[in-house]
């Protein structure tokens, strides 16, 4: 398993695949009239599309390549022989990948996509009547950062925050068993809470036994809930989504710093006195 900084769970390592729920602007993959580098020609025969193409660092050229409304950042070098996919960092320590992401890939629609997150099959946990604000929470049941945020949100659940875990499976194996074994369980919500009380900080596994033989609807139903997870432009767990007090839709990825849960939830500072959780304040 990869992890990103001290925050969250990657998705990928090396293929860089971002979410969006806008429609492709640019070039379309398909056309014949446009003569690519053989690498982009053979991603083009695989069903992506070529959204943009630019100049890059040191003479290579860039691409925002999609599909089914995912994308990837690749870059070919001068000769035109050779893909790149994953991170180029300059000299100085700037992750160029990220800098030409951000200007050239298309932005989530948070909006478009919020009224998606229903259909989810969430887990409620916390204010079920009369929830003073309300928080969306893509999960993976072996992340240790979900398990930790988990913990950051109990206070919160108490005074008021009723927040709906959204089920995705990626980082292990066992990942789909588990987060299937938590949406076919008699009460889902006693199986995640299991799942989070037993979980296993040490070898990170979620502490509920998988499922070795899960229903297709199950797994349908996560790889959806992943799919639509990366749409929010998220490329890992956990991914938190809610709205502001001015109605916005908000989405961040990765463990929040404990000072940004106010702002998140909408609700008065809560002490967290976690020893799990010190280097997070």
């Amino acid at each position: 398993m990869k992890k990103l900084g001290l925050t969250g769970c990657l998705v990928c390592a090396a293929a860089l695949i971002f979410g969006a729920w806008l429609p492709a602007n640019g070039t379309d993959g398909g056309s014949a009239s446009k003569e690519y580098p053989p690498p982009i020609q053979m991603a083009v025969h695989s069903g992506m599309k070529v959204i943009r193409e630019f100049p890059a660092a040191s003479g290579l050229t860039g691409w925002v390549l999609s599909r089914d409304g995912r994308y990837t950042m690749a870059f070919t070098t001068p000769d035109r022989k050779t893909m790149i996919i994953g991170v180029l960092m300059d000299n100085t320590g700037v992750d160029l990948t990220a800098a030409y992401g951000k200007k050239f890939i298309p932005k989530p629609d948070y909006a478009a996509l919020f009224g998606g997150l229903g259909s989810t099959g969430y887990i409620v946990e916390g204010a079920v009547r009369h929830a003073k604000s309300t928080l969306y929470v893509f999960f993976d049941p072996n992340c240790v950062y979900c398990h930790l945020t988990w913990k950051a949100l109990q206070p919160y659940e108490k005074v008021g925050l009723q927040v709906r875990w959204i089920p995705v499976a990626f980082l292990k194996p066992t990942s789909a068993g588990r987060a299937a074994a938590i949406i076919q369980a008699k009460n889902p919500e006693t199986a995640f809470q299991d799942n989070e009380t037993r979980f296993n900080t040490a070898t990170e596994d979620g502490g509920i036994k998988p499922l070795t033989a899960p229903t297709p609807a199950s797994l349908a139903r996560i790889s959806q809930n992943g799919h639509l997870m990366s749409r929010f432009g998220s490329n890992g767990t956990p991914t938190l989504v809610w709205k502001d007090k001015a109605g916005a839709v908000r989405a961040i990825y990765g463990l929040p710093r404990l000072s940004k849960l106010p702002g998140i939830t909408g609700l008065p500072p809560q002490k967290i006195n976690d020893p799990a959780l010190a280097r997070f304040q």
